[in-house]
């Protein structure tokens, strides 16, 4: 697609405050492929206003017309969808082939999830002698990051604008140009001016004005738990919502009595995926030791498989930051048993997949979030080492147990001090709560949970 060179606010592409814009690099190629503008504090001042002003129209709008808007938003993206996977692919560096099946399909799923939920949901219900209203929080901040640039505007997005809520959306300063195409898709299905606006700019600056503005009643931000951290204290300070989606270390807890093959070899996809590239990925697997050397062997054979069949990190920043990884991998003791830090190719932002044995619970690489194609298989002792080493850490997103018998595995997760755990390679689910404990965040996204967030509760009595 065509890069806009404006905004989109109250419901048309408007010229930006200044004259500054962000080049938009293929990272498989390195050549520039759009430039869109880089947002000033008055440009998130007037898309506030204008998401303001659009708010008390919205927030009364009967729930069975906003999930027509939505319905509509849905079909439209669907339509679009190899247009949808071509810019991710182009702007991202990921396969076409996982853009269609992931950045394409996910994102119009969790749409129409939304525009289910908005016609049924419960926005008023009976307790006792009291009625309980759930309504919209009001004006929502949203900040994506670019690791799955549609799938995280949809999954804040859908859900605020089925609350009720007006939203001003400041996406990933390098893979913006999906979210111009859903702001055409936006306004293609009839949603009110104003109603969604897009801000592209740089997160300091752009970013910063969003979450600090006093119109904006709740962020909503996906990124490092670094740039999380600061969102909340701006939050903290105006008493406002946050709902954050941030950092993971997931630990993939092989217990003995898996089939070891199957648990390494889908562990090893799981890290590979989006080149590693996803907050959630099970970056430490955890094996017994009397199966450990066999672990290893087969994930290093497995990731071997990828050399050719992974994306790019998306800049050269993110590359240097997963080298950088690696060599402190090799320097403080793990053993490299496929890939390394040396970049696989001359052009583009490409990191072998890489796999490290010997790695011990202290380790950098095993306690901090690389965001790249690198796992890390660490030994435990027995049950009670793997869960100390699986809780090991500060974050507690995601993760995996594998077991021959599922009640053992279940009875292992519970014990997890993390938001979603996958059970012998459980499918993903559009409508389970996403999110996380301890530093991995605040709130949950995706389904009725992810609703809920955008909403707050009154209570009449009688």
């Amino acid at each position: 697609m065509k890069a806009h060179d404006g905004m989109y606010i109250d419901g048309a592409w408007r010229p930006a405050s200044g004259p500054d814009v962000i080049e938009v690099v293929n990272p498989a190629d390195e050549q520039v492929i759009g430039r869109v503008p880089a947002g000033t504090a008055l440009d998130v001042d007037t898309a506030v206003r204008a998401a303001r002003a659009a708010l008390p129209a919205w927030a009364a709008t009967p729930p069975a017309e906003r999930a027509a808007r939505l319905t509509a938003l849905r079909d439209i993206l669907d339509a679009r969808r190899d247009e949808i996977a071509e810019t991710v692919t182009a702007e991202l560096g990921s396969p076409l082939k996982f853009s269609q099946a992931v950045h394409a399909a996910v994102p119009i799923a969790v749409a129409g999830s939304y525009a289910e939920l908005a016609a049924t949901y419960a926005f008023e219900e009976k307790v006792g002698n009291s009625t309980v209203y759930h309504e919209p929080i009001g004006v929502v901040g949203a900040i994506t990051p670019w690791n799955y640039p549609l799938h995280q505007v949809v999954a804040k997005v859908a859900p605020a604008l089925a609350a009720g809520c007006t939203v001003v959306l400041k996406p990933a300063e390098d893979t913006p140009l999906v979210a111009q195409l859903f702001a055409e898709a936006v306004h293609e299905a009839g949603v009110p001016a104003g109603v969604f606006n897009l801000v592209t700019g740089l997160g300091p600056v752009a970013g910063q004005a969003l979450a600090e503005h006093p119109h904006v009643d709740l962020v909503s931000f996906t990124g490092s738990t670094a740039v999380g951290r600061q969102i909340g204290a701006v939050a903290g300070a105006a008493v406002k919502k946050v709902a954050l989606e941030l950092g993971g270390k997931s630990a993939n807890v092989i217990l003995p009595s898996a089939d070891l093959a199957k648990a390494v070899n889908v562990g090893v996809a799981n890290v590979m995926s989006n080149s590693g590239q996803t907050c959630s990925a099970w970056t430490r697997m955890l094996v017994h030791r009397d199966q450990y050397d066999e672990a290893v062997e087969l994930a290093a054979a497995a990731a071997a498989k990828y050399g050719e069949r992974i994306g790019p990190v998306v800049s050269a920043k993110q590359q240097a930051r997963v080298r950088g990884y690696i060599e402190k991998g090799v320097a403080e003791g793990a053993r490299l048993v496929a890939g390394g830090p040396e970049a696989p190719r001359e052009r583009g932002h490409f990191v072998s997949p890489t796999v490290f044995a010997d790695v011990t619970p202290e380790m950098t690489i095993a306690q901090e979030e690389i965001f790249g194609p690198v796992l890390t298989v660490l030994r435990y002792e027995d049950e009670a080492d793997a869960l100390r080493i699986a809780n090991g850490t500060v974050y507690g997103l995601a993760g995996a147990v594998w077991a021959g018998d599922e009640a053992e595995a279940v009875a292992f997760a519970r014990r997890m001090d993390t938001g979603q755990v996958d059970i012998n390679g459980g499918r993903f689910n559009p409508l389970a709560p996403f999110g996380g404990y301890k530093q991995s965040g605040v709130g949950r996204e995706l389904g009725a949970h992810g609703l809920a967030e955008y909403l707050q509760t009154k209570s009449l009595q009688f």
